[in-house]
C-alpha cells in the first residue's frame, strides 16, 4: 500500500517543483499546484490557500516565508502570453493546503493519504533515532557504573574474577527470576562472545542501570562485608527491580526483544562526530 501510494502521488508533486537558480530554493506554483489536485479554477484554489496561511501564521510561522505573490506569463494560444497571478509556495506550504483542500477530489484525498503515511514513517524514523540515542547514553552510564559497582565489591570482599562473576550472576538472576548471564543469552539467542548489555533495548538497559547503581550504593551504605554477603545483597536488589517492573506492569526483562547490537551505534556516532570534526577543520 504504502509503496503504491509513494509510486502513484510522488511524482506528480516532484514533477513540477521548481528550483531557485540563485538560493537553490525548492518552490511550487499554485497554479500548477492547483491543476495537480484536480482545481480547474484557479479561483477556487485560492480559498484553499487563503486558509493554508491561516494555518501557517497559528501554527507560528511567518507567511511570508511560505508563500509568495508573483505575476508569472502563460501561453494563451498562437504563440501569444499573458500575466497571471501566482502564488509561489514552500514544501511546508503545499502541504497545508493539501490538508485544507477538498477531500472530495480523488487527488486531494490521494495526496492527503500520502502525507499521513509520509508523516507517520518520519515518526517512526525520529522515534528510532531516539531509541538508539537513549541506548547509547544508558550503556555509556553502564560502564561507568560497572565500574563502581567492581570496586564496591572489591571492598566487600569480591577480588578474584571467577569471584566477581559469580556476584554478577547473583545481580542477573534476581533481576531475570533466577537466570544467569548463559542463561540470558541463550534465551536471547545471542552467541556466548556477545554482551548481553549490547544487545539490550533502552527499557532493559534502564533496569539494569537502576540495578547496578542501586547495589553499589547499598553495598557501600551498609558496609557490606565478605563474598555471601555480597552476592546476596546484589541478587536482593535485582529482585527488588524486578518486583518494581511487575507492580508497575511493564514487561520482563527475560521477555523483552533482543534489539540490535549497539555496536552499529556507536560506529555510526563515532562517525558522525569524526565527520563534525574534520568539517570544523577543514573550514579552520
Amino acid at each position: 500500500m504504502n509503496k503504491k501510494i509513494q509510486a502513484a502521488h510522488i511524482s506528480p508533486f516532484e514533477e513540477i517543483k521548481q528550483t531557485d537558480p540563485d538560493s537553490g530554493a525548492e518552490f511550487w506554483s499554485s497554479r500548477d499546484f492547483a491543476v495537480v489536485l484536480g482545481y480547474v479554477n484557479h479561483q477556487h484554489f485560492e480559498a484553499v490557500i487563503e486558509k493554508a496561511k491561516l494555518a501557517c501564521f497559528n501554527s507560528g510561522h511567518q507567511i511570508e516565508d511560505h508563500f509568495n505573490d508573483a505575476v508569472i506569463m502563460v501561453s494563451i494560444g498562437s504563440n501569444a502570453k499573458r500575466q497571471v497571478k501566482t502564488v509561489l509556495m514552500s514544501r511546508y506550504a503545499c502541504y497545508l493546503a493539501i490538508q485544507n483542500a477538498d477531500p472530495q477530489k480523488e487527488s486531494v484525498a490521494q495526496e492527503q493519504t500520502y502525507i499521513a503515511v509520509q508523516t507517520r514513517r518520519q515518526e517512526l524514523e525520529d522515534e528510532q533515532i531516539d531509541e538508539e540515542q537513549r541506548r547509547l547514553l544508558l550503556r555509556n552510564e553502564i560502564r561507568r557504573h560497572n565500574t563502581q559497582l567492581a570496586d564496591a565489591a572489591k571492598n566487600a570482599g569480591v577480588v578474584q574474577p571467577v569471584d566477581y562473576t559469580i556476584f554478577q550472576n547473583h545481580g542477573y538472576m534476581g533481576l531475570y527470576n533466577g537466570l544467569k548471564i548463559t542463561d540470558i543469552h541463550r534465551r536471547k539467542g545471542l552467541k556466548p562472545s556477545q554482551k548481553i548489555l549490547d544487545h539490550m533495548g533502552s527499557a532493559e538497559l534502564a533496569a539494569n542501570y537502576f540495578r547496578a547503581t542501586q547495589a553499589e550504593e547499598k553495598l557501600r551504605r551498609d558496609g557490606v562485608n565478605g563474598k555471601e554477603a555480597a552476592n546476596a545483597t546484589h541478587f536482593d536488589v535485582g529482585r527488588k527491580v524486578r518486583q518494581t517492573i511487575q507492580e508497575l506492569g511493564g514487561t520482563m526483562p527475560e521477555d523483552l526483544p533482543t534489539a540490535e547490537s549497539i555496536k552499529k551505534f556507536e560506529t555510526k556516532r563515532f562517525k558522525q562526530i569524526s565527520d563534525m570534526g574534520t568539517a570544523g577543520k577543514k573550514k579552520d
